[in-house]
C-alpha cells in the first residue's frame, strides 16, 4: 500500500509540475514573440524567424525561472493535495507531514540534478545558435568580438576602412603579443602595428615595444619603432568581458569540464566561479522552494481559501526574486564574493525552512 501512495503522490506532483511548465511556456511564448516582432519589424524576413527565434530562446527561460516554477506547483499541489483529503488519507496510512514534504523536496533535488546535467547540455546549445542567428541580422554586425582558442580577436570600423587587432593571451585588463591591421574600404593593407604587451582597462589602449609598420599605395612598407603607442578602441576591458557574461550559452558540463580551458581561453576566475556556483545551487534551490511551499501549506488538514495562498505565492516568489538580486549587488560591490552571493539566499531560505518544517511536522 506504501508503494502505491508513494507512485500516486510523485505522479501527480510530476502531473503538475508539467502542467505548470506549459503555462509558464505559453505566457513566454506570447512575450517574447512580441520582443522578437519588434526587433525584425524593419528587416526583410518573414514571421516564421521570430517564431523560431523564440522556441530556441524558451527552454533557457524555463530552466532558470524552474525554482519559481518549482515552488508555484509544488503550492498548487500541496493545496489540492490537502483540500481533496488526500493528506487526511496519507496520515492515516501512517505517512507524516515530514515525509511527504521530504519525498516531495528531495524529488525536487533529483530534478535539479537532471536538469544540470541532461537538459542544460540541450538548452545551452539552443540559445548559442539563438544568439547566433540573431548576430547575423543585428546592426552592430560590423563590430566583432570574440575569445577563442587563439586568444582575443576584434574587427572594428574605421573612418578610413576596418581595424583587425588580434591577441595571443589576455590577463585581466593586460593582453600580450598583440598585431593590428589596418585596412582600407577594399581590405588593402595600410597599416600594421605589433606589440609584445598592452593595457585595455579604457578606450585608449596603451602598448609597449610597438613596431609599425607603414605601407603606401605602391606597396612599399616603412617600419618605426616606439617604446609606447595609444590607439583609441570602441571597446575597453568591462566591455569585452560583459560580452562573454552570458554563461547560458555553456551547459554545466561544460564548466566542469572545460574550467581550465576557458581560463586560459581570457575567461575571468571570478566571473567563472560565479556563474559555476549559480549552476551548482539549482538542486539546492528547487529543495528549499517545495519547503517554502510544504510550511504554507501542511499546517492544517482543514480545507482553505485558494485565493490567499494564490497572493502569498506570488509575493513569494517577488520577494526571494529580489532576495537574490540584492545578494548578487552585495557581490557585484565586492562586499561579499560573488561565489557567495549566489548561496546567500539558499542558506538563508533553507534555514529559515528548516525550522518551518519542524514546526509543521509536529502538527
Amino acid at each position: 500500500m506504501n508503494k502505491i501512495l508513494f507512485k500516486y503522490l510523485l505522479y501527480n506532483y510530476f502531473k503538475t509540475i508539467f502542467k505548470v511548465i506549459l503555462i509558464f511556456y505559453a505566457f513566454g511564448v506570447m512575450l517574447n514573440l512580441f520582443e522578437e516582432i519588434e526587433f525584425f519589424k524593419n528587416l526583410d524576413t518573414s514571421l516564421t524567424i521570430p517564431i523560431s527565434l523564440t522556441a530556441l530562446f524558451m527552454p533557457n527561460m524555463i530552466v532558470k525561472l524552474f525554482p519559481f516554477i518549482i515552488f508555484i506547483s509544488s503550492l498548487w499541489f500541496l493545496l489540492s493535495f490537502r483540500n481533496n483529503r488526500d493528506l487526511l488519507t496519507f496520515k492515516i496510512f501512517g505517512y507524516s507531514n515530514f515525509k511527504i514534504f521530504f519525498s516531495l523536496a528531495f524529488s525536487s533535488f533529483l530534478i535539479g540534478w537532471l536538469i544540470l546535467i541532461c537538459i542544460t547540455p540541450f538548452t545551452s546549445s539552443l540559445l548559442k545558435y539563438y544568439e547566433q542567428t540573431k548576430a547575423e541580422y543585428s546592426k552592430d554586425i560590423d563590430y566583432l568580438v570574440t575569445i577563442n582558442k587563439n586568444g582575443l580577436w576584434i574587427k572594428e570600423n574605421l573612418d578610413t576602412g576596418y581595424r583587425i587587432i588580434s591577441a595571443d593571451k589576455t590577463r585581466d585588463s593586460s593582453i600580450e603579443n598583440i598585431m593590428i591591421y589596418n585596412l582600407d574600404y577594399n581590405f588593402n593593407l595600410l597599416k600594421k602595428i605589433t606589440s609584445s604587451s598592452g593595457d585595455i582597462s579604457t578606450n585608449k589602449w596603451k602598448f609597449e615595444n610597438v613596431t609599425i609598420t607603414l605601407i603606401d599605395e605602391n606597396g612599399v612598407s616603412r617600419e618605426t619603432f616606439e617604446n609606447q603607442y595609444e590607439i583609441t578602441s570602441k571597446y575597453d576591458y568591462n566591455s569585452i568581458k560583459s560580452l562573454f557574461r552570458n554563461f547560458d550559452t555553456m551547459s554545466f558540463l561544460d564548466l566542469v569540464l572545460n574550467y581550465d580551458e576557458l581560463k586560459n581561453r581570457g575567461y575571468n576566475k571570478i566571473t567563472l566561479d560565479h556563474n559555476l556556483n549559480t549552476k551548482l545551487s539549482l538542486p539546492f534551490f528547487l529543495f528549499i522552494m517545495t519547503s517554502l511551499a510544504s510550511i504554507l501549506t501542511l499546517h492544517t488538514l482543514r480545507k482553505s481559501n485558494n485565493f490567499s495562498f494564490i497572493v502569498a505565492g506570488i509575493i513569494g516568489c517577488v520577494s526571494i526574486y529580489y532576495f537574490k538580486d540584492l545578494s548578487l549587488a552585495l557581490g557585484q560591490t565586492d562586499r561579499v564574493s560573488l561565489s557567495l552571493s549566489v548561496w546567500i539566499p539558499v542558506i538563508t531560505i533553507g534555514l529559515f525552512s528548516s525550522v518551518g518544517i519542524l514546526q509543521i511536522n509536529e502538527k
